[in-house]
């Protein structure tokens, strides 16, 4: 069982932003940027392209909309998007505030965002994907 199926039954507690029946979009803890937020899907695939077609594409609109909604929250140029897939063995899509490419390289040290903020910027996120 991975960290992520964890968040998916409740067992480790997360900062929501948007979730369906089969996916779920939460604020990285360990972010790059603030805002930075991981799509998954809820069923446990390890490696994204071993997703069925169906439901890679409906992972990416899904992705599409919480990018809408974190666009129009936390102010950047664009929101970047990363698989890497070596991290966490459950598929995953990276969405990262960016003004710069520099600001998805994953080498880079992690930031700290305070409680409260990630609590404000996940309630923000949330009403503005449930608003599209």
């Amino acid at each position: 069982m991975t960290i992520f199926d964890k968040i998916v039954s409740g067992e480790i507690p997360s900062y929501k932003v948007a979730e369906t029946d089969e996916f779920l979009a939460f604020l990285d803890v360990f972010p790059l940027k603030e805002g930075h937020t991981l799509v998954i899907p809820k069923a446990a695939v390890d490696y994204i392209f071993d997703l069925e077609d169906n439901t890679l594409a409906e992972l990416y609109i899904f992705a599409k909309k919480v990018a809408k909604a974190l666009e129009s929250v936390v102010p950047c140029r664009r929101i970047g998007v990363a698989v890497i897939g070596l991290e966490v063995p459950h598929a995953h899509i990276h969405l990262v505030p960016l003004e710069s490419v520099s600001d998805i390289n994953f080498s880079s040290p992690k930031i700290k965002v305070p409680e409260s903020r990630m609590t404000a910027l996940a309630s923000q996120v949330a009403e503005a994907f449930n608003k599209l």
